[in-house]
């Protein structure tokens, strides 16, 4: 059984600790378990883990948020991954800092990257790992807030919280989006 499991992000060295790029930061952590490392491949750095007798095939776009779609779908379609397989991990401005939602279809909510897949697959039909990331700034800089870097006195939650990110991951490939969002979404 294979899983595409894509994190969103901005790709360089800019955007590296970025709000924007929490799903990054939750794929470099699973694969550094792992003792993976990611590769440059088309349109993403890409690299491979097994858990539990499972194939998780972990991408982080090259495309620039704005354009992830070009990405999720080039990988959906040369690993031959059914959409039910496919994880997106996002950063989501409506929750709170380090909330943790799960859901297998919906709006993008906003998101340009998400916005972007939904066009490109010409579907809301896929599951999504929402990162809360808050929204903590004044009018009119939300743009300046999402690229800005996590605060020093919040790297405890987020370590936290993308450990939890992995649990989340690891069971949506064992148990299956139902229950998973059974058993997190409460928490």
């Amino acid at each position: 059984m294979k899983y595409l499991i894509v994190g969103l992000g901005n790709p360089g060295e800019d955007y590296l600790n970025t709000r924007h790029n929490i799903g990054f930061k939750v794929l470099d952590e699973l694969a550094s378990s792992s003792n993976t490392i990611f590769s440059s491949d088309k349109y993403a750095d890409i690299c491979e883990i097994n858990y539990k007798g499972r194939k998780l095939i972990l991408v982080k776009p090259n495309t620039f948020m704005n354009l992830s779609g070009k990405s999720v779908n080039y990988w959906l379609q040369k690993t031959k991954i059914k959409k039910e397989n496919l994880l997106i991990i996002t950063d989501d401005l409506s929750l709170p800092l380090g909330t943790l939602r799960l859901r297998k279809k919906g709006s993008s909510g906003g998101h340009n990257g998400l916005k972007d897949i939904e066009c490109v697959l010409d579907s809301n039909e896929y599951s999504r790992l929402r990162f809360g990331i808050g929204n903590d700034y004044n009018r009119g800089q939300q743009v300046r807030y999402v690229l800005g870097n996590f605060l020093e006195e919040d790297q405890l939650l987020l370590s936290n919280k993308i450990q939890n990110s992995i649990t989340i991951i690891q069971a949506f490939t064992t148990l299956g989006i139902d229950k998973v969002m059974t058993e997190f979404n409460r928490k």
